[in-house]
């Protein structure tokens, strides 16, 4: 006969008025166990209703949970589970005394009930499962704060609590699997109806550029954006110009339109950040802004407009060398506490995968980190927008339009991303082009190479491209913008001299 469930290791105080000791058992119901292992037996279609979420460990007997690993094996091979065949399947490792022997089978058989319940007592055994699972962590937790390691911090143990909590709470969602196809229709017609109730065809949170959302119909809940360039194409200043797009669009539009903003800056400081954000909004330049040559009438602008900003729904984390452990914990965190309909994460090379990985090639890290990103666009149902930067290819090549395959470590980005976007400015090459007159040059010559650098620099002055090389619900394009490098803001084509 199989022992009785051992009570856990810590002991209340002594009872009042006794020398005995009070304790308590670990949430468990032996009965509904032997009920559940005897309907299987009577019926093997009743592991059908369970098969999905219950596991051995589930069991609050050991025996209980051999018996029922042994049952699901003989089932899922097409044999028959009963105390007869499962006698002779543990006779043949000499375990069956383990279990109670021939016995203990017939008495679970005795304690079955109606193969219609089985899954109620299924999802019973397994609550009960996940409660002590949950006073294992909760001790985990007390003896982690008393002790831990040296350069451990009580955030960092927060952090890791938190992640662990919603890793057990996620393992309890048993109620997964197929869903039916009208349902998956009706989630399609949702978001055709925002779609055409905003007229513009956008489904998704706006970018704020018209030739942008027109490409893109807008960023989608659940994907995974990457916007990928060389140093200097403007990468932070477009995330952040969609980023505070989104959540400005979001108060004015009373929550209908744009989405709360968790911004992610593991380069720039907070600081930094907002001052590329009221330079953008206020037409003064970030690099006046930081050297203090402002005139009054512009510090008044900067003042008025800081006012305006602080309510808009932009949320700033700039903690360096985040992992993707600790990103998704704030991310689901702020989706808690205040809402959350965009992440932008500036940028992904940036990210840590976790010490576990400290030994893999760099090529495995990142592709746990973009996993990992894709996995909490889904999680949360909310784009995920990740910025990348890109190998020197371009550099070597005349023409220097960047490609998909010049994404570092660029077989994991380009897998699990939705969407990867380049931005290209070819004024910035241009520019390093410009001639400089040799000693022995004649200055004809010059005058005349010099005149047509600056015809083709004039035809790409201020112009950037967004060339969207890969869509995993659309077309691919290039969409035009313009790029106004002194206010870090970009615009729409028709719109170089507005906003």
């Amino acid at each position: 006969m199989p022992t009785t469930i051992a009570p856990p290791p810590s002991a209340e105080p002594a009872a009042s008025g006794t020398g005995m000791p009070s304790f308590r058992t670990l949430p468990h119901n032996i009965a509904a166990e032997k009920a559940l292992l005897g309907a299987i037996f009577i019926n093997n279609r009743a592991y059908e209703q369970i098969s999905e979420f219950l596991r051995p460990e589930h069991f609050a007997l050991r025996e209980h949970g051999r018996i029922f690993e042994a049952s699901a094996r003989l089932i899922e091979r097409g044999r028959s589970a009963d105390p007869v065949t499962l006698k002779g399947f543990f006779e043949q490792d000499e375990s069956l005394a383990d279990i109670g022997g021939p016995a203990y089978l017939a008495e679970l058989a005795a304690s079955a009930v109606s193969t219609i319940n089985a899954g109620e007592y299924g999802r019973f055994i397994y609550d009960l499962h996940l409660k002590r699972e949950l006073i294992a962590f909760g001790e985990d937790v007390i003896n982690q704060a008393y002790g831990g390691e040296v350069d451990e911090t009580a955030v960092e143990q927060i952090e890791q609590a938190e992640q662990n909590l919603y890793n057990l709470a996620a393992t309890g969602e048993y109620e997964g699997g197929f869903e039916e196809f009208k349902d998956s229709v009706v989630k399609a017609i949702r978001m055709a109806g925002i779609a055409h109730k905003r007229e513009g065809g956008l489904a998704g949170v706006a970018t704020g550029f018209a030739d942008l959302d027109e490409l893109l119909g807008g960023l989608h809940p659940s994907d995974l954006i990457i916007i990928a360039g060389r140093p200097a194409m403007g990468k932070t200043a477009l995330a952040t110009n969609i980023a505070y797009n989104a959540a400005a669009d979001y108060r004015t539009s009373n929550g209908e339109e744009g989405a709360v903003v968790g911004f992610f800056s593991l380069e720039m400081s907070a600081e930094q950040l907002a001052s590329r954000i009221l330079s953008e909004q206020t037409d003064i330049s970030s690099d006046r802004m930081r050297k203090g040559k402002l005139f009054n009438e512009e510090f008044d602008r900067l003042v008025v407009a800081s006012q305006e900003l602080q309510l808009t729904p932009f949320f700033i984390d700039d903690t360096p060398a985040l992992t993707v452990s600790a990103l998704r914990t704030r991310a689901r965190r702020l989706k808690r506490r205040h809402g959350l309909g965009l992440i932008v994460v500036d940028y992904l090379q940036l990210i840590t995968s976790g010490a576990a990985s400290r030994n893999d090639a760099r090529w495995q890290e990142v592709s746990a980190i973009t996993r990992g990103l894709k996995t909490l666009a889904k999680e949360l149902e909310v784009p995920v927008l990740a910025l990348s930067q890109l190998s020197r290819q371009p550099e070597q090549r005349d023409n220097k339009r960047p490609q998909l395959a010049d994404l570092r470590e660029s077989g994991s980005i380009e897998q699990d991303a939705d969407v990867v976007m380049f931005i290209f400015r070819e004024e910035y090459y241009v520019g390093r082009d410009k001639p400089v007159q040799r000693i022995d040059q004649d200055d004809a010559d010059f005058e005349k190479k010099l005149q047509k650098w600056q015809h083709r620099i004039d035809k790409v002055r201020n112009i950037a491209e967004v060339v969207v090389a890969k869509q995993r619900h659309g077309p691919v394009g290039d969409a035009k913008l313009i790029f106004q490098g002194e206010f870090t803001r970009f615009g729409n084509l028709d719109t170089l001299h507005g906003k």
